[in-house]
């Protein structure tokens, strides 16, 4: 059984695609995934990234067709989500508490869908309390744990360690020496963990 670094950003589209695949992926190869959940702005600045669909307009209206061709392929939906100007590091904060309640999965499949099938503001903390709580998490308690310094610091120290270990988006897969950018290498990913998974 393989297992699987997920370095991940709610606030990238193709990451949200990738995700509703993983079940798929891992009922099929027997992977396990790790989550991890970093801060994707910061990423890019201390690598020297840069997130172009922001300062291109030719790619941005190209991946809002592409991210369409995806949805209808993995028959998933999608809401382009115009509340991701602010500071969204609490949904991420929130992810390390999840992690820590063993609450993980559900509190980040709430999460994607506030961000891309809902729309949500998620820079507005009472409206991400709202929607954790119609998925049935507890919302308030999740967040107000989270606003504690020592999320933070894991968040950064997350996003360090991804810098360190070569990436520079979201989402990312690292298996063993292997690393895997973006939802179309899903197929790659799943092959390597095939092989993986043939020769032991």
């Amino acid at each position: 059984m393989a297992d699987v670094d997920f370095f991940f950003d709610f606030i990238s589209p193709y990451t949200y695609l990738a995700r509703t695949q993983l079940d798929g992926i891992a009922a099929r190869t027997g992977a396990r995934f790790k989550m991890w959940p970093m801060h994707l702005l910061n990423l890019m600045k201390i690598v020297g990234n840069t997130p172009t669909t922001v300062v291109c307009g030719n790619k941005r209206k190209y991946a809002g067709q592409d991210i369409g061709r995806w949805c209808a392929r993995y028959q998933v939906p999608f809401k382009m989500n115009p509340h991701l100007r602010g500071d969204h590091s609490l949904t991420l904060r929130g992810a390390l508490v999840a992690q820590e309640i063993n609450l993980e999965e559900q509190y980040n499949r709430a999460v994607f869908s506030a961000f891309w099938t809902d729309a949500v503001n998620v820079t507005d903390r009472g409206e991400i309390v709202r929607y954790l709580e119609a998925a049935g998490l507890d919302g308030n308690s999740i967040l107000t744990r989270a606003e504690g310094d020592e999320y933070a610091k894991r968040l950064a120290s997350n996003t360090q360690l991804a810098a360190d270990r070569g990436v520079f988006g979201s989402p990312t897969f690292v298996v063993g020496n292997e690393m895997f950018f973006g939802n179309d290498r899903l197929d790659f990913l799943e092959a390597t963990l095939k092989k993986s998974a043939s020769q032991k």
